[in-house]
């Protein structure tokens, strides 16, 4: 099994924006901490779901 490394990367970008979103959004509710771990959370179930390999 190949590993696509641009469709990888993908998946690490998608949890990384998660992430910043969910500090930013924290900060907006002045609630940094609450903020991350919810952008984590989603960024990780995101990355989970998100196809890693190219169909054909």
């Amino acid at each position: 099994m190949e590993s696509n490394k641009e469709t990888n990367n993908a998946s690490g970008y998608l949890f990384v924006g998660c992430m910043f979103l969910g500090i930013a959004l924290g900060q907006f509710l002045d609630e940094p901490g609450v903020g991350l771990m919810g952008g984590m959370g989603i960024g990780f179930i995101l990355s989970a779901v998100y196809p890693t390999e190219k169909y054909k």
